[in-house]
């Protein structure tokens, strides 16, 4: 059958990363605090603070905390990461204050997940011998074992979606319940969701499998079936995500994003 991850009947008017910022930024609920990765995450918490969530606070990798994102960040290091922020620290501070369980939220992405939520960003293939080398953890092992919650923001197809990970980078539930305990990580914390192009999943409470609950705009359960690499779990009911709003897209491309870095 024919893969459809990308096929609309006509132009939605947004583009694929457009959707995946707008879906990502209305899971940054108001007053909480999110660790802010490079990329769809600092956007997506841009628009977020811009649009519902004003008492967002930011969190960065190398210090900057609660800054308001006026103007788009180049990177987690980036000056604009300190732009009236409540703290300037540094990595170390950042850390512990994750460990210590003061972040609720942590943005994350990868080349590969499985169906508990570990994500791999190290290499494609045996590790010594990789077909592709990737950037490495950076925070990213830090941030899925501590933060209380963490949303995965990924591309959709069976290359990335995978049964088994070619390298936890990142851990979720791993091997599935009360594994993440055993391995020393705090009770209570792990994946949330995961934003893709073509939905929006949870983790059942159970078994801690991948689970689908939302599709997006123009998207069938059928098609995000054929694009993942392993047996989904449905919720009894799969909601239907809501199209970017023309608000929006107004404030991503004229105030977030108007230099088009990113979209």
């Amino acid at each position: 059958m024919k893969n459809n991850a990308n096929v609309h009947n006509s132009d939605p008017g947004y583009n694929p990363t457009e959707l995946l910022i707008c879906t990502a930024a209305r899971l940054m609920p108001d007053g909480t605090t999110a660790f802010i990765g490079t990329g769809i995450p600092m956007l997506a918490a841009s628009l977020a603070q811009k649009m519902h969530a004003p008492n967002l606070v930011t969190i960065f990798e190398f210090g900057g905390t609660g800054a308001i994102l006026e103007e788009l960040p180049i990177a987690v290091g980036g000056q604009n990461t300190f732009h009236r922020a409540i703290a300037a620290s540094g990595i170390c501070d950042v850390i512990e204050a994750a460990q210590r369980g003061f972040i609720e939220y942590g943005f994350l992405g990868g080349a590969q997940i499985d169906p508990f939520g570990n994500l791999n960003s190290t290499v494609i293939g045996e590790y010594y011998h990789p077909t592709v080398r990737l950037p490495g953890s950076g925070g990213g092992n830090d941030v899925g074992s501590h933060c209380w919650q963490t949303i995965a923001i990924m591309r959709h197809d069976k290359r990335r979606f995978v049964e088994k990970v070619d390298f936890i980078t990142t851990p979720g539930y791993l091997s599935g319940p009360g594994a993440r305990e055993a391995a020393g990580l705090p009770p209570g914390t792990g994946p949330y969701r995961v934003v893709s192009n073509l939905a929006v999943m949870g983790y059942h409470p159970e078994s801690k499998r991948m689970m689908l609950l939302a599709t997006q705009p123009g998207i069938t359960i059928q098609q995000v079936m054929e694009n993942t690499g392993f047996v989904l779990k449905v919720a009894e009911q799969v909601e239907k995500n809501p199209p970017p709003s023309p608000q929006e897209l107004h404030i991503l491309r004229d105030e977030v994003d108007r230099n088009r870095l990113y979209i």
